[in-house]
């Protein structure tokens, strides 16, 4: 295991992935918002793609991520508007291209971020999936240069998913920012898109579980 705490963001590593890499992809993804004191557990799964957990007491996230994943990985989204008819509702499942496991760790860290945020800002904590997958996405898009993709392997316009303002719904939870913080930038690492991007091959269960606040 490979443990270190810099920056206020204590990592503790028990996989084979870089954990400078880690790091650093992680501090750049939340620039601008509090991460003293909070603890994170990256590890292996016991089977899933994939899975996260947050502790508000604690402020400790586990990532697990599975050591059987192919990459690009094609990591299941609820960002899509929902759609409805007189009778029903659903929700297109959007995909993101995610190049190597670093990033996979990366969007399910900002997931569970978020709900830590969202506890933070004292705002309830229920019905947030949709909103911890955009925070996560519009980092992973912005920051990194991932892509996001329909039910047939079609780009997905902005518009289409980028809907709510995620970042002002938890701007209680930078009282402890320093002043003059940046919050957001351009991507820093833009991927090229694949002429063809692959077929989405079955969709896997989000794992993620959090601990409600007492």
């Amino acid at each position: 295991m490979r443990s270190s705490a810099k920056d206020g963001l204590h990592l503790a590593n028990r996989t084979q992935l870089d954990s400078d890499r880690l790091r650093e992809m992680m501090l750049e993804a939340v620039e601008g918002w509090p991460v003293r004191r909070l603890r994170l557990s990256v590890r292996y799964s016991r089977g899933a793609d994939f899975s996260g957990t947050c502790y508000y007491r604690h402020n400790l996230i586990y990532v697990n991520l599975g050591r059987h994943l192919r990459y690009p990985y094609r990591m299941n989204t609820s960002v899509a508007r929902a759609r409805s008819t007189a009778r029903t509702w659903w929700k297109p499942i959007y995909t993101l291209e995610l190049a190597d496991p670093h990033r996979v760790v990366l969007f399910v860290f900002l997931h569970e971020f978020y709900h830590w945020l969202v506890h933070k800002a004292r705002r309830n904590p229920r019905q947030k999936e949709s909103m911890c997958d955009r925070f996560a996405t519009r980092i992973l898009v912005d920051r990194f240069g991932c892509r996001l993709y329909d039910e047939s392997g079609r780009p997905v316009p902005r518009e289409a998913w980028d809907i709510q303002d995620v970042e002002r719904f938890v701007a209680a939870a930078r009282e402890d920012t320093p002043p003059g913080a940046p919050t957001r930038r351009a991507a820093t690492r833009p991927i090229p898109p694949a002429p063809h991007p692959p077929p989405i091959r079955g969709r896997q269960l989000l794992l993620f579980d959090v601990e409600s606040p007492r």
